[in-house]
C-alpha cells in the first residue's frame, strides 16, 4: 500500500522519461555491438529483452528495498567498446566474456572494496562530476533552439510558468506540450511503429583467453569506472545513501544470470538516475523512489516488446527528447553546482572535477566521469594547507 500511497503522475512521468532518454541517446550503440558479433535479427531482440528484463527488474526490486530511487541502465560505454574489439570473437565467447566481467562485478561488491573507495569522495567532488556528467543536457536543450525554435520555445516558456504554478508537474506539462507541437508540425513518426514481442534465445557460453582479454576485463573496468562511479556519485549527490555494496552485487548478478540472453553488462545509471532524483520527480525525496520503480516497469514493456520498440520511442522528433532532457535536470545541475563550489577549500578541486568531467574527454577508453574524479582528487592532494 505504500507505494500506491506514494507514486504520482509526476513520478510516473520521470519514470518514462528516463526510459526514454536512456533508450534514445544510446539504444543504437547497443545494437551496433550486437551487429558487431554477427547476430541475428531474432538474436538482437533477445538483447533487448534481456537488458529491459535485467533492468526493470534490478529498478523495481532494488528502489522498493532501499525506498531510494535507484536506476540502473545497460553499460553504454561497454556498448561502444564491444563494436570496436570483439574482432575475431565468436558470439558464444562474447557470453563467456560476458558472465567473467559480471562475476568480477559480483566480487567487487561482495567485498565492499568498491563501496569503501567510494566513500572517500568528498561530497564536493561527487556534486562537481554529476554537473559536469549532466552540463551537455543542459546545454543540448537550448542549441535545439536552433532547429526547433517554436518547439523548444515553447516548452521553455511552460516549464518556467509551471515551475512558478506547480513545479511538481513541471515536466507533466513540457511532455504534454512537446508532444502536441511535434503532432501539430507532422514531425511525430507514429506509422513507422510496429510492436512485436520478443523472444529470448539461450547462447552458450564458451570461453578463450582472446575473449578474457579483449572483451571480459575491458568490459568490467568501463562498466565499473565510467558508469558504476558516476551511479554512486549521483546517488551521494542526491542525499541518497543506500548500502553500495548489495546494489553492485544485484546488477552483476542479474547480469551473469541474463548473460546468455545477451544481457551483456548492466550497472547503475547516472544521467538517468539523476531524472528520478530531482524536485520534478516528486517534491518529497522521500517518495522519489517510486520514480525509478516506474522506469523499471517502462523497461520491462521495452524487454517485452525487443528491438521493435525502437520504432517507438524513434517517434519522437531528437529536439523534444533533448529538451525534456535538459529541463528535467535543471535544478540537479543547479544543485550539484551549489553543493561543488559552497566550500572555499574543495571550491577549486571541484571546479577542476567539473572541468574535466563536462568536457567529455575519453582516454584509454575510460569516460570523462572517471578522469573528473581523479583530477579533482589529485587537486585535493596538492592544494595548500
Amino acid at each position: 500500500m505504500s507505494l500506491l500511497k506514494d507514486v504520482s503522475l509526476s513520478t510516473v512521468v520521470a519514470g518514462f522519461v528516463t526510459v526514454l532518454v536512456g533508450f534514445t541517446s544510446s539504444a543504437v550503440i547497443v545494437f551496433q555491438a550486437a551487429q558487431a558479433l554477427g547476430a541475428t535479427e531474432a538474436q538482437t531482440a533477445s538483447w533487448m529483452w534481456s537488458l529491459g528484463l535485467a533492468m526493470g527488474l534490478t529498478c523495481i526490486v532494488l528502489s522498493l528495498r532501499y525506498k531510494v530511487p535507484v536506476v540502473t541502465a545497460w553499460s553504454t560505454p561497454g556498448a561502444a567498446m564491444l563494436v570496436t574489439s570483439v574482432a575475431g570473437v565468436s558470439m558464444a565467447e562474447a557470453v563467456g566474456a560476458f558472465c567473467i566481467s559480471a562475476l568480477l562485478i559480483i566480487v567487487a561488491g561482495a567485498t565492499g572494496w568498491f563501496e569503501k573507495a567510494m566513500q572517500r569522495i568528498p561530497v564536493a567532488i561527487a556534486s562537481a562530476m554529476l554537473a559536469g556528467v549532466l552540463l551537455r543536457f543542459g546545454l543540448a536543450a537550448f542549441t535545439a533552439l536552433q532547429t526547433q525554435l517554436a518547439m523548444v520555445l515553447s516548452m521553455l516558456a511552460v516549464y518556467l510558468a509551471m515551475r512558478r504554478l506547480s513545479p511538481r508537474y513541471a515536466i507533466v506539462a513540457v511532455l504534454a506540450v512537446g508532444v502536441a507541437i511535434a503532432a501539430l508540425q507532422g514531425s511525430l513518426r507514429w506509422g513507422e511503429i510496429r510492436l512485436e514481442l520478443a523472444r529470448p534465445e539461450f547462447v552458450m557460453p564458451a570461453f578463450s583467453w582472446h575473449a578474457l582479454a579483449s572483451v571480459a576485463l575491458p568490459l568490467f573496468v568501463v562498466t565499473m569506472a565510467s558508469q558504476n562511479v558516476p551511479g554512486v556519485a549521483v546517488l551521494r549527490a542526491s542525499n541518497y545513501h543506500p548500502p553500495i555494496s548489495p546494489l553492485i552485487t544485484a546488477t552483476g548478478v542479474t547480469t551473469l544470470l541474463l548473460a546468455p540472453f545477451g544481457a551483456f553488462a548492466v550497472n547503475l545509471a547516472a544521467i538517468t538516475a539523476a531524472i528520478c532524483m530531482g524536485r520534478e520527480a516528486h517534491e518529497d525525496e522521500k517518495r522519489r523512489y517510486t520514480a525509478a520503480v516506474a522506469a523499471g516497469v517502462f523497461y520491462l514493456i521495452v524487454g517485452i516488446f525487443g528491438a521493435a520498440v525502437a520504432t517507438l520511442f524513434a517517434a519522437f522528433p531528437k529536439e523534444l527528447v533533448v529538451a525534456l532532457a535538459g529541463l528535467a535536470l535543471l535544478n540537479t545541475i543547479g544543485n550539484g553546482l551549489t553543493a561543488a563550489l559552497k566550500d572555499d577549500g574543495t571550491r577549486e578541486a571541484a571546479m577542476i572535477t567539473f572541468l574535466v568531467t563536462a568536457s567529455g574527454v575519453t582516454l584509454a577508453g575510460v569516460g570523462s566521469a572517471f578522469w573528473g574524479l581523479i583530477a579533482g582528487a589529485v587537486a585535493l592532494l596538492v592544494r595548500p594547507r
